[in-house]
């Protein structure tokens, strides 16, 4: 079965092998995806992804977008690639960040959510401002209302095309290119 033309085992979802923090983390999948594309102005599409869809431990990001021109806008820029990914336990943290710098491969911005009560939360924002990845503090006790906030905005660069367009075709439905 395919969901966003991507086979149903590559979409986030809930399985008997995914650990607490796994499933929690995907609560957030979504709502992410609709703060960044609604409140966030950063991307005109937005999808949550996770799991494994592209392959390799670090190829997925949790939530995928894309930030186009309207028709009506008087200039037409090149369109950006924004990756985003989702942490809930604290020992994820250092993982989040790799995965993150990973991304920068492929996407013109890349941001790391983690919970606002994350121990280290001090140094990422160093982490991050240092190396142009935005990060995002959430509430993990409410997936409903996650009250996501922005710390530190991602700077924007240029991805290697090759990885942008190798990742971008395996979602290219999802994203509607």
């Amino acid at each position: 079965m395919y969901a966003f033309g991507i086979p149903q085992e590559g979409i986030a979802r809930l399985s008997s092998t995914d650990s607490p923090a796994s499933r929690r983390e995907q609560e957030f999948y979504e709502p992410f995806a609709d703060w960044l594309q609604g409140d966030l102005e950063e991307a005109t599409i937005a999808k949550p992804l996770g799991g494994n869809a592209a392959g390799g431990k670090w190829g997925t990001p949790d939530v995928i977008g894309l930030f186009r021109p309207r028709k009506t806008d008087p200039i037409q820029f090149t369109e950006e690639v924004i990756a985003a990914e989702i942490k809930v336990a604290n020992e994820q943290l250092i993982v989040a960040f790799g995965q993150a710098c990973a991304y920068k491969l492929f996407a013109h911005r890349v941001y790391i959510v983690v919970p606002n009560s994350a121990k280290e939360l001090k140094r990422l924002d160093a982490l991050a401002s240092v190396v142009g990845i935005g990060l995002v503090t959430f509430d993990p006790t409410d997936p409903k209302n996650p009250k996501f906030s922005v710390m530190v905005r991602a700077a924007k660069h240029e991805p290697d095309y090759f990885y942008t367009n190798q990742v971008l075709s395996q979602f290219k439905d999802a994203l509607e290119l």
